[in-house]
């Protein structure tokens, strides 16, 4: 089962690009972040023809999850629990049935700048509900996989020019801290798992010459349960997607489970 995250920065503006990655790349089940547009408007004309299941927790013009899959989606829960007064749609999740059953969470955390501020506030919160999620889901001892945009530089070496974000909202101390805690709960950086040292990014700002320059972060992560780490058997990033037409500044990363 192969199985991809892809901030898209918006489905429409995607509409030619992000069906070609499909059709090239194949995957058997995608995580969309930022699909900015809501349930009702979401152009699954896009997809006609791929064989993709679709569900979608959508907001106008902001934020915004989906899941594809040309397994049936079953048990779906859209919206992190925790908060119900949140109203930004960053959280999906359902079960996939392969040979295996594996539950895909797709998530897009909060950005969180600027820093401090209600919007970091917003981001640690955010962090502290998906940790109590996440420590439900582990005790059902299934194979999860938590896909999507985390805005987090876990470490150094995932940024080309640490020094520039060390102010950021992405790569603060605290911020760190909380991702950490999350693989304290037994999760498996997927990427990290396989593929050690700098180098390895998923998102290019469309600014400054980024792309060219190769100044990127890597903020888009896999994260594993004990169950689907043991399942694991390929992980990657098509970086080449970034240079490609009309292209989001994030590329997908991808890994392969035998279920």
């Amino acid at each position: 089962m192969k199985i991809a995250s892809f901030n898209i920065n918006g489905i429409k503006a995607r509409a030619e690009a992000l069906p070609a990655w499909l059709k090239a790349a194949e995957p058997d089940v995608v995580a969309l972040q930022e699909i900015k547009s809501t349930d009702e408007t979401f152009p699954h004309e896009i997809f006609d023809g791929l064989g993709y299941h679709i569900v979608t927790h959508g907001q106008k013009s902001f934020n915004g999850v989906a899941l594809l899959s040309r397994f049936p989606l079953e048990d779906v829960v859209c919206g992190l629990p925790g908060d119900a007064s949140d109203e930004q749609a960053r959280w999906i999740e359902a079960t996939v049935v392969g040979r295996r059953a594996v539950r895909i969470c797709g998530l897009y955390l909060p950005n969180g700048n600027p820093a401090p501020g209600p919007k970091y506030d917003y981001k640690l919160a955010w962090m502290a509900r998906m940790r109590a999620r996440v420590s439900a889901l582990l005790k059902t001892e299934e194979p999860l996989v938590f896909a999507g945009d985390y805005n987090v530089i876990p470490q150094e070496e995932d940024a080309a020019k640490p020094e520039a974000w060390a102010t950021d909202a992405l790569a603060l101390p605290e911020t760190r801290a909380a991702f950490r805690e999350l693989l304290h709960l037994g999760l498996t950086d997927a990427l990290r798992d396989r593929v050690p040292g700098p180098g390895h990014y998923t998102f290019w700002d469309y600014q400054a010459g980024a792309w060219q320059r190769n100044n990127g972060i890597r903020i888009d992560h896999l994260l594993l349960s004990p169950q689907a780490a043991d399942l694991l058997t390929a992980v990657g990033i098509d970086k080449e997607v970034r240079g490609g037409d009309k292209p989001s500044d994030h590329v997908p990363i991808w890994i392969d489970l035998d279920a």
